[in-house]
């Protein structure tokens, strides 16, 4: 056990984020958090990190080591990349530093931070958090700012780790991938599921119905009750007395209310026959090329994804199109029907100190839609706006709930074409269902950067490729995208392969394990084990030291041990990679 917490109670101000509420974490959990925006999801974390006080009780394991990842950071602006990283992380750790920040594709070590973008310091505040030794990870939206390469790297690192794991992440293929184990917090209540995202799911919406079950029982009682009572106003005997204060006691239980969800409603202008057509763009950025010569005409009713590399210029071709740049060359026509409203990945248009209501009517008063006119005071309790935060300073709501009021101001313009920039970035689970149902029914083309594939798969028809400075298209979703490429791949490497090199190309991609290869992955974690173990008796032996021979030879022990660790990893995320292959295959 590593953690053992009861009744504990947080508030934010006057809100109660946690009300009384137990949970433990034990060692080796793999943990997610889930929770609609402004329930208390990164409080909830400050606290187990020691950043927030509580009331209550929590008991940890003695030298519990955490390591952090907040959604914001706070390094030294002065500082290069790898001397942010240093001031975290043991020194003695360079190899492997650099090694995880140059999967996470942050290889100009000598990069200031303050030159940094919001997604790189993302990136170095992650290696940092992964490098930290410790018995817990915890982890705040650790996929936001990071490609789909990358995520699929962050999710094998995550499955092999032998550590504890929280982490707060919309992106449910990692969640379905990694986690075993899910806390809910749901109206200042925790909530928990031995399972995956999917069987989460069904376990929720049985716990639901089971409540409100047991609420139409406590309802039908309260009405038998109040009728007796209304009926033996005088009775004044023991039993009396009792039975009156038990229905007092039941009547003062506060009422099970349906989960507040976010009520999308289709919002749009008409659009006419032409929408917008790309014609032969070129654009670059800093004397760096991002793509040439790109045609392509929006049809009325599209649904494409646009997916790259970060920096390969995704978010430029959305401000192309929105006007916000103008091409090296090439031409946009829109047509004059045409509603732009594009939902940027940073938004900057909310002013902290302007009031929540304050700013919704500066965009709107009231809208006209399919069921009639509304007000933007209704608008507003649509998207989870209760009359307590329609008054509160914008700067005072979750990240999530930020993010949640943008986009209600995107959607009050009534656009005809939508553009979204990473738009499940701080949206929580729930928010990005109805968003993604929203889309279903949305009259008119969307176009959407993201590296979250569910979404991806869940809203697109075909996707847009940054690859070698040029834009492809692809009929089909991320994950058809995904299976073309590889296929693409493969077909490349046969041109210039003989006709007995490509037979033996498709046995060696045919997966198989051998019985050594089986002895190898049952045996790989204790014989990573046994590597860190030598690593800590090393560090132990440097410490009690002050031979400077001595201190040489253990630290190029402890390097050998390192890359040794390294290629282990390695070894056994292809391993279980082939074995994932077999039970596919197996399963088809």
């Amino acid at each position: 056990m590593l953690i053992s917490a009861s009744e504990i109670t947080k508030f934010n101000n006057e809100k109660c984020i946690l009300d009384h509420v137990s949970f433990s974490i034990e060692e080796n959990d793999k943990i997610a958090l889930i929770g609609v925006n402004g329930t208390g999801k990164s409080t909830f974390l400050k606290i187990l990190a020691g950043i927030e006080t509580y009331e209550g009780k929590m008991i940890k394991k003695n030298g519990l080591r955490i390591s952090y990842l907040a959604q914001t950071d706070q390094f030294d602006e002065s500082h290069t990349i790898m001397e942010a990283v240093s001031a975290h992380v043991d020194a003695l750790k360079e190899f492997e530093a650099k090694s995880i920040l140059t999967k996470l594709k942050m290889d100009d070590f000598d990069k200031v931070i303050s030159t940094c973008s919001g997604g790189q310091r993302k990136r170095v505040a992650l290696a940092i958090a992964l490098l930290q030794p410790c018995d817990l990870l915890i982890l705040d939206e650790p996929t936001n700012h990071l490609d789909s390469d990358m995520i699929e790297w962050l999710e094998k690192y995550l499955i092999k780790m032998n550590k504890a794991l929280l982490m707060v992440t919309h992106d449910r293929y990692f969640l379905e991938r990694i986690t075993h184990k899910i806390l809910e917090i749901d109206r200042t209540k925790i909530y928990e599921y031995q399972a995956n995202y999917s069987a989460f799911l069904q376990l929720k919406e049985e716990r639901e119905q089971q409540a409100l079950a047991n609420e139409r029982k406590r309802n039908a009682f309260l009405r038998t009750e109040l009728e007796w009572i209304r009926s033996n106003a005088q009775a004044r005997s023991t039993k009396s007395k009792e039975r009156i204060a038990r229905f007092e006691k039941l009547s003062s239980i506060e009422k099970i209310k349906s989960e507040g969800s976010v009520d999308m409603i289709s919002l749009s202008t008409r659009l006419g026959k032409k929408t917008i057509e790309m014609i032969d763009l070129s654009m670059s950025m800093n004397q760096h090329e991002l793509f040439s010569d790109f045609s392509y005409h929006l049809k009325r009713n599209d649904r494409i994804g646009i997916v790259g590399e970060n920096g390969c210029g995704k978010s430029t071709l959305l401000n192309l199109i929105a006007g916000d740049l103008l091409p090296d060359s090439g031409k946009i026509e829109i047509g004059e029907t045409v509603k732009i409203g594009y939902f940027r990945q940073h938004s900057t248009v909310l002013d902290a100190d302007m009031i929540v209501k304050d700013f919704i009517l500066s965009i709107c008063s009231e809208l006209k839609t399919n069921e009639g006119v509304l007000s933007a005071k209704t608008m507003m309790e649509r998207f989870l706006f209760d009359s307590h935060l329609q008054y509160s300073r914008i700067g005072y709501l979750s990240g999530g709930e930020q993010r949640r009021l943008y986009l209600l101001s995107i959607l009050m313009t009534a656009p005809n074409v939508l553009l979204l920039d990473e738009p499940t970035n701080d949206l929580d689970i729930t928010t990005l269902n109805i968003l993604e149902d929203y889309l279903d029914h949305f009259d008119g083309a969307v176009m959407v950067v993201s590296h979250d594939r569910y979404f991806l798969d869940r809203c697109c028809d075909y996707t847009l490729a940054f690859e070698n400075k040029k834009i492809n298209y692809y009929s089909g979703s991320y994950s058809d995208y995904e299976e073309k490429r590889q296929k693409n791949e493969l077909e490349e490497k046969k041109t210039t392969l003989s006709y007995s090199e490509i037979k033996k190309q498709k046995r060696l991609m045919q997966p198989y394990l051998s019985s050594k290869d089986k002895k190898e992955l049952e045996n790989m974690e204790s014989v990573i084990t046994e590597l860190e173990d030598k690593i800590k008796k090393i560090d132990e032996e440097m410490s009690q030291t002050s031979d400077y021979e001595k201190i040489n030879e253990l630290s190029k022990q402890r390097s050998e041990t390192e890359m040794l660790i390294e290629e282990k990893n390695e070894r056994w995320i292809e391993l279980l990679e082939i074995e994932e292959q077999i039970l596919k295959m197996k399963n088809m």
